[in-house]
């Protein structure tokens, strides 16, 4: 996550925070985990984007097949900003 935030927003501009979720508790706590063993090996977190504002979710969008590139982009999500 760190590599990735440094690629996208090397100066931390945006306002936006990576984090990581390595052993799944926040994703298990969302309900956005699925079984993904059969391709990689163990549960794996549904591909979504969170727009959280004074600590309040404030808009979910979650890939409908799990791990899509559709509506978690960021163009998307902050088009519907």
């Amino acid at each position: 996550m760190k590599a990735w935030a440094s690629a996208l927003d090397p100066t931390n501009a945006s306002g936006i925070r990576f984090l990581a979720d390595p052993t799944g508790e926040f994703t298990r706590a969302l309900d956005l985990a699925f079984d993904g063993g059969a391709v990689f090996g163990g549960d794996r977190s549904k591909r979504y984007a969170l727009v959280i504002e004074d600590g309040k979710v404030r808009q979910v969008h979650v890939e409908p097949d799990n791990t899509g590139v559709v509506v978690s982009t960021a163009e998307k999500v902050l088009k519907d900003w």
